[in-house]
């Protein structure tokens, strides 16, 4: 549940004056700690800065909103300028980061004629606004919005160009000058750009309601600008997944006359590792809309999709078919893992409400209940739609525990709605969500405690065909992807592969990068429903990889960033209950990285390393475990292989 404990505090507020006496048309709002300010003018149209310690990191920036072709935001008349400051404790239902985080801010609202209003947020954490409205309309078009990040130089920015909007949002966050990103290039969220002073920022967005999703485009300068996928008038569905827009309106909404309009977020980082414990976005999501929430598990899932359902030594053909899964549930019983995935295969494509002949599922869903494991089942995200109701009903009677729900490609309004929809009545028959397909439900899960995760990114599936989830990349999405919120990155190889022995196998993939790297994933890839995606039968082969993972928690009471830089390496120790957790991981350049345990409580406590074999760098396989006393003042030198990493968990 979450507990708000509000203490408001008034805001210095000092009115000035042009010294002609002319209203006033510029206001200052800083972060509680002072070291963002956020200036504001509002002559011929809205600007902003934002300024951390002293320098502008951001300069003109610019904003509108186009309500049925009137232009809010342009020539503004403000009627008044109110402030407030809230310091409160948000207690997370599902612990993603923390069991506790501090909402701090202050708030500037600026009432303006013409029936709406902007309101600005500075946190510790960063920058925000949005728009209010209170039209008298039933009903308006949003016409498009203009928010247009206006940097002070021509920084670095990492950014996940895409080809349209019609995307899974599975992208590279490659580096590039501001100044080469052409309006033509799109981009999904979150931009991050080195802003010097070894200082981040990152652009996002959060409280997505009946409303199309946020893109950046480039403008080939020092800035980055909004753009929306527009309001959908025509569909056309091949097969029975890939639907796309064929026909646009000229709006991006149809929503409300009198709403909040979602924030613009400027999530700012003075080091690298603070993108990584920045909670900005999750504090502006609107809190949970689920009344009961008791039910809502997070836990580690055996995945059948990856591995191919390549299970071996059974006596009966593997597949997707009633035995198969079988094994799998034996296999979650036997580690302790509360749920498995039925993923593409187990109903004819077209009909989620016709399961394939090989599969029983009333015979598997009582063998999962008399096993205490929940099945999770896989659904185009189309044909669910087409069935919705009486899809959820036979699963609630099923007992089904939650969908995954794959290939929406899109955000515009229509399928931002349908997120909020598939959230709302899967919380009615207490039912988990992983939405895959798109990023931007990963914003949502605040609102929906029940959308336990959610994909849009590059993960581990990419091995399958390419070499394009390998440590670098790796490295880089804990401070760009993961800022938005869960990551279903899918995690867990257990074949290993250097530069020189990989290859891409569809039927037995491997992984690029070292045993070690990929168990440092768990703790260092946020995903509170967290796969197991290699076969039953390799983890079964690995019982000290299992040591590790089978008592491994996905939910967080305290997360700390011990070593970090953007694209090259990541250290990160999680705490849950009385036990830490920690991970590293490293780009292609073998290194070693020297952590202290300083963020230990008193004592002395066992740690069981698992580390990179002196071979790692032939046979990424090879690692080495070991058991050792420490405590907090003890000091690690973490030898990481090429594509390497270190996990340890650290217990009384």
């Amino acid at each position: 549940m979450q507990t708000l404990t509000p203490l408001f505090l008034s805001l210095l507020f000092v009115a000035a004056l042009t010294e002609n006496g002319a209203a006033q048309s510029s206001y200052d709002v800083r972060s509680p700690d002072g070291r963002i300010e956020i200036r504001i003018r509002t002559a011929g149209r809205i600007q902003y800065d934002v300024v951390l310690k002293g320098r502008a990191v951001l300069e003109s920036s610019t904003l509108s909103l186009d309500v049925e072709h009137k232009k809010l935001g342009v020539q503004p008349k403000v009627i008044d300028a109110k402030e407030r400051s809230s310091d409160q404790v948000v207690e997370p239902v599902v612990r993603q980061k923390f069991a506790k985080i501090r909402d701090h801010y202050n708030e500037l609202r600026l009432n303006m004629e013409g029936g709406y209003a902007v309101v600005f947020r500075a946190y510790n954490e960063g920058a925000a606004y949005r728009f209010e409205t209170s039209m008298p309309q039933s009903q308006v078009k949003i016409y498009g919005e203009e928010s247009t990040f206006s940097f002070s130089s021509n920084f670095i920015a990492y950014y996940p160009q895409e080809e349209s909007f019609f995307s899974h949002n599975e992208r590279k966050y490659l580096p590039q000058h501001l100044s080469e990103i052409a309006p033509a290039f799109l981009a999904t969220l979150p931009a991050v750009v080195d802003v010097g002073d070894g200082a981040k920022v990152a652009i996002a967005e959060s409280d997505v309601d009946s409303y199309p999703g946020l893109w950046l485009k480039g403008t080939s300068g020092n800035a980055l600008a909004a753009t929306f996928p527009p309001y959908p008038l025509k569909e056309s569905l091949t097969g029975d997944r890939d639907y796309r827009v064929v026909e646009s309106a000229d709006y991006i909404a149809v929503t409300a006359g009198r709403r909040t309009f979602p924030w613009r977020v400027i999530g700012i980082a003075d080091r690298d590792g603070d993108l990584i414990t920045n909670q900005i976005v999750y504090l502006l999501e609107k809190p949970s809309l689920v009344q009961d929430t008791s039910w809502i598990k997070p836990g580690k899932v055996a995945w059948d999709w990856w591995n191919f359902n390549n299970v071996y030594g059974v006596d009966f053909k593997a597949g997707v078919n009633t035995e198969t899964y079988k094994y799998y549930i034996d296999f979650a019983a036997k580690y302790g893992l509360p749920y498995i995935i039925l993923d593409e295969g187990w109903y004819k494509l077209g009909n989620v409400l016709e399961v394939v002949p090989e599969i029983n599922m009333d015979e598997l869903t009582a063998y999962a209940k008399q096993k205490n494991v929940g099945i999770i089942l896989w659904v185009v995200w189309k044909t669910l739609d087409d069935q919705l109701i009486p899809a959820l009903d036979q699963f609630e009677k099923w007992g089904v525990k939650g969908i995954k729900v794959d290939f929406m490609q899109r955000s515009d309004q229509i399928l931002i709605d349908y997120y909020y929809r598939v959230s709302r009545e899967c919380a009615k028959r207490k039912m988990l969500v992983d939405f895959h397909g798109d990023q931007k439900p990963a914003s949502m899960t605040r609102t929906w405690p029940n959308l336990i995760s959610t994909e849009g990114v590059r993960g581990m599936e990419w091995s399958k065909w390419s070499s394009d989830s390998e440590p670098k990349h790796n490295v880089t999405i804990p401070f760009t992807r993961m800022f938005l919120g869960p990551m279903d990155y899918t995690p867990g190889a257990m074949r290993n592969a250097t530069k020189l022995t990989f290859a891409p196998v569809f039927g037995q993939p491997m992984a690029l990068g070292t045993r070690c790297h990929q168990l440092a994933m768990y703790v260092v890839f946020e995903s509170p429903l967290q796969m197991l995606s290699d076969s039953p039968s390799n983890y079964m082969r690995e019982p000290e990889t299992m040591e590790f993972l089978s008592p491994f928690p996905t939910e967080w009471d305290e997360t700390k960033v011990l070593a970090a830089r953007i694209a090259e390496y990541v250290v990160v120790a999680r705490r849950n209950g009385r036990d830490w957790y920690v991970g590293a991981m490293s780009d292609w350049t073998p290194r070693n990285l020297e952590i202290d345990l300083s963020f230990l409580p008193e004592g002395n406590f066992t740690m069981e390393a698992y580390q990179d074999g002196v071979n790692a760098d032939r046979n990424a396989s090879d690692y080495r475990k070991t058991t050792t006393q420490v405590n907090r003042t003890t000091k690690l030198m973490l030898p990481l292989a090429s594509g390497g990493g270190w996990a340890a968990r650290i217990h009384q």
